[in-house]
């Protein structure tokens, strides 16, 4: 094509288009115009949001379902710091994202200027890598080191802030085309053999191990080859909150969740366990409690693509920094078969010790009158036959998604992992269905979490975006309130909460709405959304005072959970079923 004379505005887009990117969420404004000026030249699809976090959001749940990088774009000032919450977000979860947020002209940097912030100071440590671009010349290669960042290694958001005279500024244009080296950046090592046989050794030894897999099987493209480990090697397998559908849920060697409203007998399990093989997992605090008391009979081995993650919060025996299909792919060919039934006892010792501490089966329970999150949440699961893309918001509903939603399929579940970010879920799945627009998409959120970002329901009508989004409405800031429940003696300070009609709500954003208060009426509600053209709101009134079991409380050894009350200490009422 040859040189051509372009502004700073044009390059970016022709710099993203080239990236591939080809959806954007966003919000304009004066720092940023240039840039949505040139856009409108170029094959992009911008959606306008109600609010930059929405955005930010949007770009995390696009790249979570699509795999490729999500992008969003905002103004200066107060538009880039209102995308701080959601990349944070996707920091602590390891999402790539490139946010472009303008700033004022290079020569009032420093000056207080209208809408001025300092960006990449702000953003310094929720994101990856950050830059400031000043000079039209300098905008293709921040570009195409954002996106190189961001989607390599351990996945990250990546913030360019360009001033208003680089996106004005002139230049013959020509597309770089030679590969993208970042002196002192390794995003890839080569796998350690000394420390490949140790871990080898000791799996191959092992008699009671277990795996805790996280998000790196779905970010590694593992999942096959993890599902080949565990068959092979007979060793059962516990999942993160985020790894939920990296291995399918109806695996009989999948154990379920593990760590504070994870499963009993998999906490118990761990605990008992020799050997302790962590997958793409990073032994988050909600995974291990008291880290003194964490896995103390075991040997620990801990496969990670980040090696600041090795040691960092809980000290391994063997620490293998790599992308975990290459290491599994080393390591499955290598294991000891020579005796397929000597972990046997051990997986049905596991079973025999889940017993009736199970998740209940809900789903022959009688109907009591009362409506409980769990009932809805397992007849979604029954009517999408678990096939549905499922972004939860964060609080009691989204445990209990992981509890009664069983997923067989990676990518299915987008929910707010190290970040805890209530408001998340009704702007990420809008992004998840820009990003897989064939998928039935739905949205569970709590009533507090989701007037957080309720204002991108008008995004939802604008775009023709179809996404189902059921609230649970228990009147409280539930998971708040069970922590109240438990350690404050139910002092339930500011947590009972009055919300809006949310029916009234949806039509007031040109949706359709319905209220359900009985469980006789969930699945012809969930039917009657499925049907609707666009995107609708569903509220289910449910029990208030219900509580996720089991829970370990903060700081607290793993074993040491609240449990549900026993069934046979329940004789006259219903509300203690779940």
């Amino acid at each position: 094509m040859g040189k051509r004379t372009l502004t700073g505005a044009q390059i970016l887009w022709e710099s993203v288009v080239n990236e591939g990117a080809d959806v954007i969420f966003g919000y304009p404004g004066g720092a940023i115009l240039p840039a949505y000026d040139a856009m409108l030249d170029y094959p992009i699809h911008h959606v306008l949001t109600r609010h930059e976090q929405g955005a930010s959001h949007m770009a995390d749940g696009y790249a979570r379902v699509s795999g490729k990088v999500g992008v969003c774009i905002a103004t200066s000032g107060p538009g880039a710091t209102n995308l701080i919450t959601g990349l944070a977000t996707a920091m602590m979860d390891s999402i790539p994202m490139v946010a472009i947020t303008g700033q004022v002209n290079s020569w009032a940097l420093g000056s207080d200027a209208f809408q001025e912030t300092d960006v990449t100071g702000v953003t310094l440590p929720v994101t990856k890598h950050n830059f400031l671009v000043t000079r039209a010349e300098d905008v293709e290669a921040a570009v195409r080191q954002a996106f190189y960042i961001a989607r390599s290694g351990r996945p990250g958001p990546v913030l360019i802030d360009i001033t208003k005279d680089a996106q004005n500024g002139k230049m013959d244009f020509e597309p770089t085309t030679t590969p993208i080296v970042l002196p002192g950046y390794r995003p890839q090592n080569e796998i350690d053999s000394v420390d490949m046989d140790a871990a080898l050794k000791l799996i191959n030894e092992a008699e009671r191990p277990i795996i805790l897999a996280g998000h790196g099987i779905m970010m590694s493209g593992a999942g096959q080859i993890f599902k080949k480990f565990v068959d092979k090697a007979q060793i059962p397998a516990s999942m993160t909150l985020l790894g939920l559908g990296g291995f399918p849920a109806s695996h009989p060697l999948n154990l379920g969740m593990m760590g504070m409203h994870g499963e009993a007998w998999v906490n118990q399990a761990i605990q008992e366990a020799d050997l302790l093989l962590a997958f793409g997992m990073r032994f988050d605090d909600r995974v291990t409690g008291n880290t003194a008391t964490y896995a103390t009979k075991a040997k620990k081995v801990h496969i990670d693509i980040d090696p600041t993650e090795l040691n960092k919060n809980i000290k391994v025996d063997v620490g293998i920094v790599a992308d975990l299909r290459e290491a599994l792919e080393e390591i499955v060919p290598r294991l000891d078969t020579q005796n397929p039934d000597k972990r046997k006892e051990w997986i049905d010792y596991i079973y025999y010790i889940k017993g009736d501490a199970a998740v209940r089966d809900i789903q022959n329970m009688p109907d009591y009158g009362k409506l409980y999150a769990a009932h809805v949440i397992h007849d979604l699961w029954r009517f999408t036959e678990g096939k549905a893309i499922v972004v939860t918001d964060v609080g009691q509903h989204q445990m209990w998604e992981a509890q009664y939603y069983k997923h067989d399929h990676k990518n299915k579940l987008v929910t707010s992992g190290g970040a805890g970010t209530m408001g998340f879920a009704l702007p990420a799945a809008i992004g998840a269905k820009f990003g897989a627009p064939e998928e039935e998409v739905w949205v569970i959120a709590g009533d507090g979490g989701f007037q957080m970002t309720a204002c991108e329901l008008t995004t939802c009508l604008q775009e023709s975006c179809k996404v189902n989004i059921v609230i649970i409405n228990n009147g409280f800031l539930g998971m708040v309130r069970q922590w109240q429940e438990f350690f404050y003696g139910r002092r339930y300070a500011s947590t009972p909460m009055i919300s809006p009609d949310f029916v009234k709500l949806a039509e007031a954003h040109g949706l359709g709405g319905r209220m359900v208060e009985s469980r006789g009426d969930v699945e012809s509600a969930l039917q009657w959304a499925r049907e609707q053209e666009g995107s609708v709101v569903l509220e289910f009134r449910v029990v208030q005072e219900d509580t996720v079991y089991p829970m370990v409380p903060a700081g607290a050894d793993l074993q040491n959970m609240i449990r549900r009350p026993e069934r046979s200490a329940i004789v006259e009422s219903a509300d203690d079923l779940i």
